[in-house]
């Protein structure tokens, strides 16, 4: 399994859909620094959010990064700086993340960034999920994407299942 970390926002947004699942399935573990566990925790972080990450999730390892982040990345959140610098260090294959600053902060590090709905996407390509009912049930969090990214994602899900039919 690739080496795997996690910025704070795509746990939210699949804790909240009930798809957190697909992570293990996906990745086996995730790595997260202790700022985005801390922003899961947060008293204003949705209870359901809270909840989850105060549980057994033995798949989801808590670990600090050794250095502190790059200063460059002082416009970020913690959460994102360290996440970035947890999967710098780690050399990791990929890191989740939604937020339009960090992935281009990260990719500009050369990581690997895999958001949200691609995370919905690859699930769904597996049959492991319903896309259209994620994504409903993502439209009613304060999940914001564009709305046309969305449509061609439903789309191409559209044209995947017709031919799985036809085969």
């Amino acid at each position: 399994m690739p080496l795997v970390v996690a910025d704070t926002t795509p746990l939210n947004y699949l804790v909240l859909i009930q798809a957190i699942d697909i992570l293990p399935r996906l990745y086996g573990s995730v790595l997260i620094p202790p700022a985005v566990k801390l922003e899961l925790s947060d008293p204003h972080a949705p209870g359901q959010v809270r909840a989850w990450v105060a549980g057994p999730n033995s798949w989801l390892i808590v670990v600090a990064p050794v250095a502190p982040a790059d200063a460059s990345l002082a416009h970020l959140d913690a959460g994102e700086r360290d996440a970035i610098a947890l999967a710098t260090e780690q050399q990791a294959a990929v890191l989740l993340m939604d937020e339009r600053d960090g992935v281009a902060a990260a990719r500009a590090r050369h990581l690997k960034v895999v958001g949200t709905l691609a995370i919905l996407d690859i699930a769904a390509e597996r049959g492991w999920i319903n896309l259209p009912a994620m994504f409903s049930r993502l439209r009613q969090t304060t999940f914001r994407s564009p709305q046309r990214l969305m449509a061609i994602m439903l789309e191409q899900d559209a044209q995947r299942r017709r031919q799985f039919k036809k085969d």
